[in-house]
């Protein structure tokens, strides 16, 4: 508990956790509101640009949260990692400029014009704008999943006479396979969160029979695009991604299914409880030969298991990451089940009125934050111990003289401030929630 490493990346991970509550949130508002105007274009008055006008300004205060949260981070790079950012500044501070400044600065042009300029664009441009700020928000998700991605598979650099990274081939950097395989999950991921988001918030105002046509528009785009975007993010993204984990980071697949020993034809854990000391997976509900299937296409595919592997090797805590794999698997599949149920009862005209269903939607909400913070846990605890996955470990890229007790300090701060802006932000969406789909004022 003295190591200020361990610190570091408690307060790394707590601050990224809260932030990335409000992009997932606005990567998939922002398709959904193009949707939403795309298909009320031919009638500015109607309840799809109604509805489109409540999840504007719900998309603006996630945004505002957004940045107000994801400032920090940077700055942690350079405090609390700093050995880290000195060796590798050369190529990861390239997609974050790139975020910063092409992303980023597309977004914070035109989300003044989104939010508070329909009447004065018309609504030719204003969905011009939304179009950019979609562009512009998915854009930046890219250039920092692009980051990320030379962490979990290093390519298109070399190491320069110092010991620090350069960039070699730009194309291959930005462009890597684990970069765009990640990128598709992601957003296919924040797109389940937007359309929850969307149908439980339609479902509530039905339930309180309020703001009655934007809640009808509300919970059918939701629901539709919350059923296929569900299914993407099982198959084929999520397969992809887990082929690229078996094939660059056998050791995480490992942990991640609490495989501790090697074979063919080896069984998808559903359900166990991994028992690192005695290096078996306890309580075990297996499907035969799926994992190999998953990871190989092969049900006869051999596939490793961490007694293949020194145990420096593995990731540091095999529990965590084999329960944040489970959880996110556990509630796709959920999510599945959820908006199949919801899609039979709007294609049968019978949802507006099945309250059970309005119920569970509206009590459904938070569950897709919970998913992706699981996906993004076991992205994290998976690479390690790895900073730069077999090239730099997380031990040595700290920084050496900032102590546990400072990190400490300032964690307890974070959790105060953030814990403040949760409050105000939650009170403000209730607030707008309450006010319903009105008109915005211009």
């Amino acid at each position: 508990m003295t190591d200020p490493a361990f610190w570091h990346r408690v307060q790394f991970g707590f601050t990224l956790t809260f932030h990335y509550i409000f992009p997932q949130l606005t990567m998939g508002l922002a398709l959904l509101i193009v949707v939403l105007k795309v298909i009320g274009r031919r009638d500015p008055a109607g309840p799809w640009q109604e509805a489109s006008r409540f999840w504007i300004r719900i998309f603006g205060l996630s945004f505002a949260m957004g940045v107000a949260t994801g400032v920090p981070m940077e700055f942690q790079l350079g405090t609390n990692w700093a050995r880290f950012s000195r060796q590798t500044g050369g190529v990861i501070g390239q997609t974050l400029a790139m975020e910063g400044m092409f992303a980023f600065f597309l977004e914070s042009s035109f989300i003044s014009l989104l939010v508070f300029g329909e009447q004065r664009l018309g609504p030719r441009l204003h969905l011009l704008a939304a179009v950019a700020l979609l562009v512009g928000s998915w854009l930046s998700g890219y250039f920092i999943i692009a980051t990320n991605a030379f962490m979990q598979y290093p390519v298109g650099h070399r190491i320069a006479a110092d010991g620090s990274y350069q960039v070699a081939d730009l194309a291959a950097f930005v462009f890597s396979p684990w970069a765009l395989r990640q990128f598709a999950h992601n957003q296919v991921a924040a797109t389940v969160t937007g359309a929850f988001v969307m149908a439980g918030v339609g479902a509530f105002w039905l339930l309180r029979g309020q703001h009655y046509a934007a809640a009808r528009v509300s919970l059918r785009t939701g629901v539709v695009a919350g059923l296929v975007a569900s299914l993407l993010a099982g198959f084929p993204t999520g397969h992809e991604q887990a082929r690229q984990v078996a094939e660059r980071q056998p050791a995480t697949l490992a942990a991640m299914e609490g495989r501790f020993e090697s074979g063919a034809y080896a069984p998808l854990a559903t359900i166990g409880q991994p028992n690192v000391a005695a290096k078996r997976l306890d309580n075990p509900i297996l499907l035969p030969a799926v994992l190999s299937w998953v990871a190989y296409g092969d049900v006869a595919a051999t596939v490793r298991g961490l007694d293949s592997f020194p145990e420096r090797d593995w990731p540091d805590n095999v529990e965590l990451l084999y329960y944040s794999f489970h959880i996110m698997v556990g509630l796709g599949t959920l999510f599945v089940a959820l908006m199949a149920i919801a899609a039979l009862w709007l294609w049968r005209d019978r949802l507006e009125r099945a309250r059970p269903i309005l119920w569970t939607l509206v009590l459904a909400m938070p569950f897709p934050f919970i998913a992706n913070t699981a996906g993004w846990m076991t992205a994290e605890f998976g690479r390690q111990p790895w900073l730069v996955y077999g090239l730099m470990r997380t031990a040595d890229g700290a920084s050496p003289t900032v102590h546990a007790g400072t990190t400490l300090f300032t964690l307890l701060g974070f959790a105060g401030l953030y814990f403040i802006l949760g409050v105000v932000f939650l009170w403000l969406v209730a607030r707008e929630i309450d006010r319903g789909a009105a008109p915005a004022a211009h």
